[in-house]
């Protein structure tokens, strides 16, 4: 099904004109301000199907990968271009996974370079045959993004080399980047061309696009987007030496499901947002999620898969029987062992042409018995490593044949000419085991297409003399640091650096018994022909429809510029608080209640020193001066502290210790809301907490009257967040019996009396104005931390209550627009700064009117 938008250019590539006919979906909104998004049609948003998600799971996906999967070939006679499906492809191979019912658009760039004068003749022909829509880029700009900031510099240092100097990968250039970025922002106007943001799911591949997400998401808040990471992510000592790390991470973040091949790649990534944006994961019924400005960002961790159909119709192939037979012939009386890796730094080749000299050096048995086949395909890389590698993997390949070959054995035999698909696939039949050791890789699928080819059929069982119908097997040599590795259980898994460690794992595949064999390959072809390409993108796009579910639930807000942009996704009825508004209300009421978290609302967040300032304990004196006005300062401190700060601050209410002592004033008798005088349970918890203060650097106990605070804010992120969980755990063991709680917060564990929290306060002040008599009519309580959601709860949750007055002006307000219980938000420290001046000049107003009351 072609989704409707009044922008896409399939409806324009029929040649008929589109329909503007009555429509039942909605059409597309409007951004009528910056990152605003305006719904045009909410007077018809209960119709049927008017603001629900489409009926059909993804009707369309937008697939978006550096190349398309096309090729391209110009004509002889140079009259213009013939095009096919790359059936090789993994974005057009992932189809299989999304049903016969699902429209695919694939946007990305062609293999060749088209002339400019040709470009919309290929792109019509491309759109209408094929679905695809192909992004041009100049000669320059692309040779800047791709072999220049991509493969010189990106992907080296996510495959953990450094460029420790001009010959090992590249160093950081600023116009590289800024090529990267630009053709980011051209895939983005290209995906604008064609997407209907209320209905599609874009899905975009690999590190080449990883700040495509920030332009489509600033374009479209509610957009569906996913990434795929096809390449290692690396850990965060070498990630954290990119300059522009931020920038990737945050562009990354706006999307709403990030794929990784393995949970190394994905804990890696996870520990980097920890590390540098500060941002803590959680996993929740078997998903792991980033919380980030209220979205959640889904982290999905699955090692994509083969595709079967296309790996079948290569075995059946008639070449592909005469090409066994040939192959049979050909090492007669040998055992191959095979390798096929691309010609680059990190498939390790050298290395395992190493280890087969090992293996004859140790184990002379083999020689003239064992033969290494290692297919080469060219290298996709350039410059002097890559030559380097070639010249070393053409001499060890050379000594091992003249130190061990004889007039018919050649130990290596090194294929460097291109082969094709099912003379790659004839050679897996043949080899008795695969090598792969790379000493750095995404995923590479190479084994599991080796495992199905070693499956075979009765054709190719008939080529290689086997008896029919008899027992599989198949050995594989992996390298620990290769994706496919964790799936590979029955895999011989070797470190590939250590030459002897892989010699004798080659040597145990050729004396393992064959039953031994049998096992491992059916165990592998099990789980390779259950997790197949196919697979892969259904359970992708699966968890991208959950994640998405609630998009058009929430309210969007876009805020920052360029790659620091991000989206706020709230609650429809949580606003930002209009200073107008509440100075209005304040001015019309006369029975005020004002709650305010010290730290969160008053005090300087860029000082250490949190001592009031002479304007905020001016604000205190102003509005506790008004008679209509009850003001309660509610604070985590100590009370002495506060008793210090604010005891020139008449008729101020204070709250210590997040409610645990309360007094009514300055220098006033404490109380305490639930008495307890049985401290005991510190003798427990105190000494558990000294000990992981000792074993953790960077922690500090806070120790309260009435609390045990444990503090890992500078210590390691990912150390101190372990330590917290196990002192959690451990608290709540010993304590079990305890009349305490043991929470965790934003970066400590507290341990507390039962029953006190600031919800408390708001309950008691409640309580106490009821009592007296007096029915609020303007309620403004002011938080910014979890510890003041309790507030928020209260305050909101007694709207119609009996303290209140009819059509009471109640404000819950928040620092910072994020998810919570209040329904108003502030941006910072700064806006309520100026909200409470507003009403203190109010107050002042009024207290001058009464002391110099106007003449009759």
């Amino acid at each position: 099904m072609v989704s409707r938008s009044y922008s896409n250019l399939l409806e324009l590539t029929s040649g008929d004109s589109p329909a503007f006919g009555p429509v039942g979906k909605r059409l597309p909104r409007v951004m009528t301000v910056a990152g605003i998004i305006s719904d045009l049609d909410d007077e018809n948003s209960n119709s049927p199907g008017s603001d629900g998600p489409s009926s059909t799971a993804h009707d369309r996906v937008i697939v978006v990968g550096n190349q398309l999967p096309i090729r391209s070939l110009r004509r002889p006679d140079g009259g213009g271009w013939d095009f096919s499906w790359d059936e090789d492809s993994l974005l057009l191979q992932l189809k299989d996974g999304l049903g016969d019912d699902t429209e695919v658009i694939y946007i990305g760039c062609l293999k060749e370079e088209v002339d400019p004068k040709e470009q919309d003749n290929v792109s019509q022909r491309l759109l209408e045959g094929y679905r695809c829509l192909p992004a041009f880029l100049p000669p320059d700009l692309f040779a800047k993004f791709y072999h220049g900031f991509c493969k010189q510099y990106l992907w080296p240092l996510f495959h953990y080399m450094l460029p420790l100097s001009r010959d090992l990968g590249g160093r950081f250039d600023r116009s590289l980047w800024q090529a990267y970025v630009s053709v980011n922002k051209i895939f983005a106007d290209k995906v604008m061309e064609v997407i209907n943001p209320e209905e599609d799911f874009v899905w975009v591949h690999d590190y080449h696009l990883m700040v495509l997400p920030n332009f489509l998401r600033k374009r479209f808040n509610r957009v569906k987007l996913g990434f795929f990471l096809h390449s290692p992510f690396p850990s965060s000592e070498i990630y954290r030496t990119i300059p522009v790390r931020d920038e990737l991470l945050r562009a990354l973040l706006n999307a709403d499901l990030i794929g990784f091949h393995t949970f190394d790649y994905a804990r890696h990534f996870l520990s980097c947002c920890s590390r540098m944006l500060g941002l803590s994961y959680q996993s929740k019924r078997g998903y792991v999620g980033l919380e980030y400005y209220g979205r959640t960002v889904s982290i999905k961790i699955l090692p994509v898969g083969i595709h079967l159909g296309q790996l079948q119709s290569a075995l059946n192939l008639p070449e592909t029987e005469a090409k066994v037979v040939e192959l049979r012939d050909q090492f007669k009386d040998r055992i191959v062992l095979l390798g096929v890796d691309d010609m680059d730094i990190f498939k390790g080749i050298s290395l395992k042409l190493l280890a087969m000299e090992q293996l004859l050096l140790q184990h002379p048995e083999w020689r003239e018995k064992a033969v290494l086949v290692q297919i080469a395909n060219p290298a996709r890389g350039r410059g002097r490593p890559v030559q380097e590698l070639q010249e070393e993997t053409y001499a060890v390949a050379a000594r091992i044949n003249k130190t061990f070959g004889k007039p018919n054995y050649q130990p290596v035999v090194l294929i460097e000419s291109p082969l094709q698909f099912f003379e790659r696939i004839a050679y897996y039949v043949v080899a008795e085991c695969c090598l792969v050791t790379a000493v750095r890789d995404g995923m590479n699928l190479i084994p599991y297409e080796y495992i199905v080819s070693r499956q075979g059929n009765r054709k190719l069982d008939a080529a290689l003399q086997l008896r029919p119908g008899g027992q599989k097997r198949s050995m594989l040599v992996v390298s620990e640091f290769v994706g496919c590795s964790p799936s590979l259980s029955g895999a011989i898994r070797v470190n590939p650096w250590n030459v002897d460690a892989v010699a004798e794992a080659m040597e145990f595949t050729l004396v393992m018994p064959e039953t031994e064999k049998e096992l491992r390959h059916e165990k592998h072809h099990r789980y390779v022909a259950t997790h197949h390409v196919g697979y892969w993108a259904h359970s992708f796009l699966q968890d991208l429809e959950r994640t998405c579910r609630d998009h058009l639930q929430r309210r969007c807000w876009g805020i920052g510029f360029g790659l620091g942009f991000r989206v706020i996704a709230l609650d429809p009825n949580f606003r930002k608080l209009s200073l107008e508004h509440i100075v209005s209300a304040y001015r019309r009421t006369k029975n005020r209640a004002i709650l305010l978290d010290y730290d969160g609302a008053m005090a300087s967040p860029a000082s250490i020193n949190k001592t009031p300032t002479a304007e905020a304990i001016g604000i205190l004196k102003t509005l506790c001066g008004d008679p209509n006005n009850v003001v309660f300062l509610i604070s985590g401190r100590d009370k002495e502290t506060l008793s210090s700060w604010f005891s020139s601050c008449e008729n101020l209410g204070i709250a210590a210790e997040h409610g645990y002592f309360l007094s009514e004033e300055p220098g006033g008798e404490w109380e305490t809301p639930q008495p307890s005088t049985n401290f005991c349970w510190k003798l427990i918890a105190e000494p558990i907490m000294k000990l992981y203060t000792e074993t953790t650097d960077g922690s500090t106990i806070e120790a309260k009257e009435s609390a045990l605070v444990w503090h890992y804010q500078y210590a390691d992120p990912d150390f101190g967040s372990c330590q917290a969980k196990e002192l959690l755990d451990h608290l709540e063991s010993v304590l079990a019996n305890e009349p305490v709680s043991v929470k965790s917060g934003h970066h400590l564990v507290e341990v507390k009396p039962q029953g006190v929290t600031k919800g408390l306060v708001a309950e008691r002040l409640l309580r106490a104005m009821r009592e007296k008599g007096t029915r609020l009519d303007f309620v403004l309580c002011i938080g910014d931390d979890r510890s003041d959601e309790d507030m928020f709860e209260v305050i909101t949750g007694t709207a119609a209550a009996p303290s209140l007055a009819p059509a009471a002006d109640v404000f819950a307000c928040t620092v910072g627009q994020k998810p919570s219980k209040a329904k108003y938000y502030l941006d910072d420290k700064a806006e309520i700064e100026r909200l409470l001046q507003g009403l203190a000049a109010v107050s002042d107003q009024s207290a001058k009117a009464v002391s110099f009351p106007s003449p009759p």
